[in-house]
């Protein structure tokens, strides 16, 4: 599982891309492999939503094994089998770039990282870049 502190790392890290690219505030999650939650950041005018919105990245990420951008290939794909998982999981996913698999040099994994605020590829870019400093491998 994820340790407090490399969650902690994660989201700094994140954090700190977003300032780099000039990104709004964003809200950061990182859930631990059974989808608990670890920590959560919302940066200050970051929109009420925003955390069930990158908890949705995370947990969808975490439910199906992939990236949330490819469960958004996959609602454009599939959109009836995404609205059915949608509905089982009572909305607690969000088909769109933000959430990724967070993965030790094993390739173990962890947990997930969820990212919103900004547009859903710079919430993802925010979020690599978050997972690779500390150490950990995105998924």
């Amino acid at each position: 599982m994820i340790s407090l502190e490399q969650a902690r790392t994660t989201i700094a890290a994140t954090r700190a891309k977003g300032r780099e690219m000039g990104l709004n505030p964003l809200t950061v999650v990182v859930l631990d492999a059974g989808g608990h939650l670890v920590a959560m950041e919302r940066e200050d005018g970051s929109g009420y939503g925003r955390p069930d919105v990158a908890s949705g990245k995370a947990a969808g990420a975490l439910a199906m094994g992939v990236s949330s951008r490819k469960l958004g290939d996959m609602a454009a794909e599939r959109p009836q089998f995404m609205a059915a998982l949608s509905v089982a999981w009572a909305g607690k996913i969000i088909p769109a770039a933000g959430g990724v698999l967070i993965k030790d040099a094993q390739g173990v994994l962890l947990g997930a990282i969820g990212v919103s605020g900004d547009l859903s590829d710079k919430d993802e870019e925010a979020a690599l870049a978050g997972v690779a400093a500390a150490g950990l491998t995105a998924g």
